[in-house]
Parts: C-alpha cells; structure tokens; sequence
C-alpha cells in the first residue's frame, strides 16, 4: 500500500515530529519505506527521516507491505492530518 503526504508543519520534519513519527514507525509489524523526491529511507530511524531533509509542503510517500499496513497508515494519516 503506498499512501501521499504533504508535510504541514512550519518547521518541516525537525526533531520534533521526527521523532513522534518514529514511534509511530517503531511500532508497526509491516515494512515502511519513506520516499522524497529520489531519496527513499527506513522512517523507523530519525536519522533516517533527517535526512531527507522535508520541509514545510514538501510531497512525501511512504510504503507500507505487511499485515498491519492499513492501521498504520491511518495512524500516519491521522499525523500528517
């Protein structure tokens, strides 16, 4: 399942909800990939998710494969608002 994001926060994804969106991650069974532009990254890492450096109305994707895909993707959904 791959899902669409547009990051809404004033600050992009600093440490913040970087971190609140780790746990998120952390949490899940399935396997997520997190996709800007051409960079793709493991959201379960902050590192990770830092890296790709995502600001303000950025587009993001992410993948989920696995059999809690659908519950984490609402709950992402849910954060991303």
């Amino acid at each position: 399942m791959k899902v669409e994001f547009t990051i809404p926060f004033a600050e992009g994804l600093h440490a913040r909800p970087a971190a609140e969106l780790v746990k998120i991650c952390q949490k899940a069974k399935c396997d997520i990939e997190m996709t800007k532009e051409d960079i793709t990254v493991n959201p379960k890492s902050i590192l990770g998710i830092l890296s790709i450096g995502a600001g303000k109305g950025d587009q993001i994707s992410v993948e989920l494969n696995g059999e809690d895909e659908e519950q984490i993707a609402a709950e992402l959904q849910a954060f991303f608002g």
